[in-house]
């Protein structure tokens, strides 16, 4: 069995369609840093959305230390990663790195076995729940109505999710007047999510969240930091919505802290270590009685939803959405509300580079 020849790494950033803001926080581009794992004739690929520096990582950190090493054994490169950057530091980028060198070992494996990860986890091409993401702080009623009006309408999708908390939560009487018009656009009959970025106080969450609760919102990610164990408990236990939080953990412990806080545990698999630890976290979730649900990155969690019972949904982020379909070939289609990942029967998570399309945005 050949081992592994190299890893690869290279960068791209892809500016935003409009200006974006959440509740704490602008932006107007996106970086993906991109792993290849190679062995033989065969290639995987994952990635991570962060800084640019993520690259040098991968390169200089996390290649040496793989090169001969079995494919297979993502279980073993994954410990060797994490304990290799200890005096590094692995939260944040350095996480972002090892999950996206985890993610291209998983998309190998499934490369050089011939099978879709969602069967190589244990899972089928089922269909995976998603929620149309996005509703930033910084657009006009207009455009927040042409968003919502495109995932349902558009695409069929029954469950959707707009920022609020605006400002670190200054601005709470626009943010409930876009709840309402949100309400008004889609309806009784779609699922209405908000997320605040952690961008509340403990009591004004609390507010808060009393009066999403009349309009039907169901979800209530991060009413204050993701940090504030104790104040995300109290929020929880005063509000119908369910709260919601996890997609800064960067390790398994961090997710342990978390279970008894929330009402459905979030992970992201570019962060957290990739599909190795995304896993972890699923299983600590059921555990305790909680579902989990993926952040961002929808074509890398797609599959292991797929083969997760408690995983209750996929998060199909406009930016992350609208920079795969840029850059990869193979992406889903989310219409109805769900997409089918290994349905055609590719291998690994079935996305390739279209250096056709790409390499306009690479930028190392």
């Amino acid at each position: 069995m050949d081992g592994i020849e190299r890893i690869g790494v290279s960068v791209y950033t892809v500016p935003t369609d409009a200006p974006e803001a959440d509740g704490t926080i602008a932006w107007d581009h996106t970086t993906l840093v991109l792993a290849q794992a190679v062995s033989g004739r065969r290639a995987g690929l994952g990635w991570t959305y962060g800084a640019p520096a993520t690259a040098a990582v991968i390169r200089d950190e996390l290649a040496p230390l793989l090169t001969g090493r079995d494919p297979h054994d993502t279980a073993g490169a994954q410990e060797a990663m994490s304990r290799a950057v200890r005096n590094t530091g692995r939260p944040g980028l350095v996480a972002g790195a090892i999950s996206a060198v985890d993610l291209a070992l998983w998309d190998l494996r499934g490369h050089l076995l011939g099978l879709p990860l969602a069967r190589l986890l244990g899972g089928a091409a089922r269909p995976v729940r998603i929620y149309g993401s996005g509703g930033f702080t910084t657009y006009s009623a207009a455009q927040q109505e042409r968003q919502l009006r495109g995932w349902t309408d558009g695409q069929g999708i029954p469950r959707v999710k707009i920022k609020i908390g605006e400002s670190w939560g200054t601005r709470e009487r626009r943010d409930l007047d876009r709840v309402r018009a949100a309400r008004r656009t889609v309806g009784d009959r779609v699922e209405l999510y908000t997320d605040a970025n952690g961008g509340y106080r403990l009591k004004q969450a609390v507010r808060i969240g009393h009066a999403l609760a009349g309009e039907g919102v169901t979800w209530f990610e991060e009413p204050v930091s993701s940090d504030d164990l104790t104040g995300l408990r109290a929020v929880r236990d005063a509000v119908t919505p369910d709260v919601t939080a996890g997609e800064y953990g960067y390790d398994l412990p961090y997710f342990a802290r978390m279970v008894p806080t929330v009402d459905c545990l979030q992970a992201d698999a570019t962060r957290c270590g990739g599909l190795t630890a995304w896993l972890r976290a699923a299983a600590l979730a059921e555990a305790h009685g909680l579902d989990i649900s993926a952040h961002c990155a929808p074509h890398l969690h797609a599959h292991a939803a797929a083969a997760v019972p408690n995983c209750r949904h996929l998060e199909w982020f406009h930016d992350h959405v609208r920079i795969e379909r840029l850059l990869f070939d193979g992406t889903l289609d989310p219409a109805g509300g769900t997409v089918t990942p290994g349905a055609d029967g590719a291998p690994g998570h079935g996305l390739r580079l279209a250096p056709a399309r790409a390499d306009e945005y690479r930028t190392a």
